[in-house]
């Protein structure tokens, strides 16, 4: 899927932000955007950790507010969205991921700790330790894809959602509800599916490195 292609308002693009950093339209700068690239996320990391990476600029292994602001603004998202976010964002996931002897400043996300962000009633396609498994992800399209065997349709991912619901785990539900809402809405192609290559850019981490570099090449040619 054409990076560029992705244009998103700013509700869809924060939640797919607060949705996908285990929760982006505004003016952005191309130097900050520049500061995130390919080097995100070293080997050795699991799937979620690589996305938390994406925003840990100096590599300490704990993103703070400033990083997430600097991470969204690199996104596409304008200053007072990025703000309000990346509250949102640290403030969720800080006391989740901290340890008990963590010394970073207040709402520091850790990121060795981010699949304590994981919630129930969804694919699978990351272990309980965030770690992405081709298995889980192949069964996705092997039991839903059925009318393009690569890809998803609207309705198929309803079913998928159905499918994959736990008794009583309403926060879940709703988790993975707007995950795959956003995701159908930012990666769908001009035949309204959503192709196999885009999931697993989601899964895999890379999906914020092609962003952050597809804004680099859009304000070269602009």
């Amino acid at each position: 899927m054409d990076a560029r292609r992705r244009r998103l308002s700013p509700a869809v693009a924060v939640a797919a932000a607060l949705l996908f950093f285990p929760m982006f339209f505004g003016s952005h700068t191309p130097a900050a955007a520049a500061a995130y690239g390919e080097a995100s996320g070293d080997a050795g990391v699991t799937a979620l950790q690589k996305h938390a990476a994406f925003f840990d600029k100096d590599g300490d292994g704990i993103v703070s507010l400033s990083e997430t602001y600097d991470g969204l603004r690199a996104l596409g998202l304008g200053s007072g969205l990025s703000s309000l976010s990346a509250a949102f964002i640290n403030g969720v996931l800080s006391p989740k991921t901290r340890p008990d002897n963590g010394t970073a400043p207040r709402l520091s996300i850790y990121i060795e700790n981010i699949y304590k962000g994981i919630h129930g009633s969804d694919s699978g396609a990351y272990d309980s330790e965030g770690r992405f498994v081709a298995e889980k992800f192949e069964e996705i399209f092997a039991k839903h894809a059925k009318t393009v065997p690569d890809a998803l349709t609207s309705d198929e991912i309803d079913e998928l959602l159905q499918a994959n619901r736990k008794p009583g785990d309403y926060t879940g539900w709703v988790a993975a509800s707007s995950e795959w809402k956003i995701l159908y809405k930012i990666g769908k192609d001009k035949d309204g599916l959503l192709r196999k290559e885009a999931v697993r850019e989601l899964y895999d981490g890379s999906l914020f490195t092609k962003l952050a570099a597809a804004r680099i090449n859009d304000e070269n040619q602009a």
